[in-house]
C-alpha cells in the first residue's frame, strides 16, 4: 500500500472520529467564554440570579465549589442545558464558560451551527450577554478590598442564633433585629459597639448558614436568662481579612474574594467568616460608603 492511500486512510480515520465525537460525544451544541471583574462565588450568585428571572422550569442539576453549576430550563417545547464553568484568573478577574445544549434540537444545531447564525445561536449569545451585563452592573454596587492578614478583637456580646440560606442572611438579621436589640433595651443593657455577625457553620453545598447575630455590650453586665438571647465572648481570631464597601446584603461577596485569595495565595482558611458591621444601614446614604470588616480565620493545624 502506497504512502498516499496511508495518509488518505489517515486522513479519513481522523474526520470520522472527529465527526463521532462532534455529533454524539461533545456535550455541548454550542459555548461562549467570557470575562469579569469578580471572584468565582459572585459570579456563581450572578448566574442564578439570571436563571431565576428566566420563563419556565429552572432546575439545578449540578453544581461544585461555587466554580460549577449545570441548570436545565425547561420552557414548552424548549428544553436547554446550560454548563457553567467559572475560573480564576487572577485576584480580581474570572473566566466563565458556558457549554449548551437544546435537548430537543441537538443534532440540527450541531449540523447548522457552524455554516448559519440560527436563531438559536442569536438567543444563547444574548443569554449570555446578560449575564456579564448584569454582573457588571452587580459589581458597581459594592468594592472589596483585601487588606491581608488580620487579627479580631476580643469582645463580649449579647446574640441570637439564626439559620438560613446564604441569600437571606440580611434578611433574617433584619427580621430579628427589634428581637435582640428590644431584650437589651427592655433590660437596661447599653449597646457598647456595631454588629457581628459570627459564621458557625457554612454548609457551601446546601448554601446554608448556622450563625450568631451579635452586639457588643458590656462584660460586667448582669447576664439574664432567655430562651433567645444569649450572652458570650467572641474570642479574638487571626485570619485573613478584607474591608467591604456596599449593601450587607451582599457582604459575601466578600467571603468569596477572600476564599479566592486564600485559594491563590497558599492559605488555609476555615471557612468561617466574622463580620464587623462598621456602619448603620438605617441611617441611609450613599451604600458604598457602609463599611464592613470580614476576617475568616485560619484552620487549625
Amino acid at each position: 500500500m502506497g504512502r498516499k492511500h496511508l495518509y488518505i486512510i489517515g486522513l479519513s480515520s481522523l474526520l470520522s472520529v472527529s465527526l463521532i465525537w462532534y455529533f454524539f460525544i461533545k456535550k455541548n451544541d454550542y459555548s461562549i467564554s467570557f470575562k469579569v471583574k469578580a471572584a468565582p462565588g459572585t459570579v456563581f450568585y450572578g448566574i442564578q440570579a439570571w436563571s431565576a428571572t428566566q420563563q419556565g422550569n429552572v432546575s439545578v442539576l449540578k453544581k461544585k465549589n461555587f466554580n460549577f453549576i449545570e441548570q436545565e430550563i425547561e420552557n414548552g417545547y424548549v428544553d436547554l442545558v446550560y454548563c457553567w464553568n467559572i475560573q480564576s484568573v487572577n485576584d480580581s478577574v474570572s473566566k466563565v464558560n458556558v457549554g449548551i445544549k437544546d435537548l430537543n434540537n441537538s443534532f440540527y444545531n450541531r449540523i447548522t451551527l457552524p455554516f448559519f447564525n440560527t436563531s438559536f445561536k442569536t438567543e444563547q449569545v444574548g443569554n449570555v450577554k446578560a449575564v456579564k451585563e448584569a454582573l457588571e452592573e452587580h459589581i458597581k454596587n459594592f468594592k472589596i478590598k483585601i487588606d491581608g492578614v488580620g487579627k479580631s478583637e476580643e469582645t463580649f456580646v449579647a446574640y441570637i442564633n439564626l439559620k438560613c440560606s446564604l441569600e437571606k442572611k440580611a434578611q433574617a438579621m433584619m427580621k430579628n433585629d427589634a428581637i435582640i436589640t428590644g431584650f437589651l433595651h427592655s433590660n437596661s443593657i447599653r449597646i457598647t459597639g456595631r454588629p457581628y455577625v459570627e459564621i458557625n457553620h457554612w454548609d457551601q453545598d446546601n448554601e446554608l448558614l448556622d450563625f450568631n447575630y451579635c452586639f457588643p455590650i458590656n462584660k460586667a453586665t448582669k447576664m439574664i436568662v432567655d430562651e433567645q438571647v444569649k450572652f458570650k465572648t467572641l474570642a479574638s481570631v487571626k485570619g485573613l481579612q478584607a474591608t467591604y464597601w456596599g449593601n450587607f446584603m451582599t457582604s459575601d461577596r466578600a467571603w468569596f474574594a477572600l476564599l479566592d485569595y486564600a485559594k491563590r495565595h497558599g492559605y488555609n482558611l476555615a471557612n468561617k467568616p466574622l463580620e464587623h458591621f462598621l456602619a448603620n444601614p438605617f441611617d441611609g446614604g450613599d451604600e458604598l460608603t457602609w463599611e464592613a470588616k470580614i476576617i475568616i480565620p485560619f484552620a487549625l493545624k
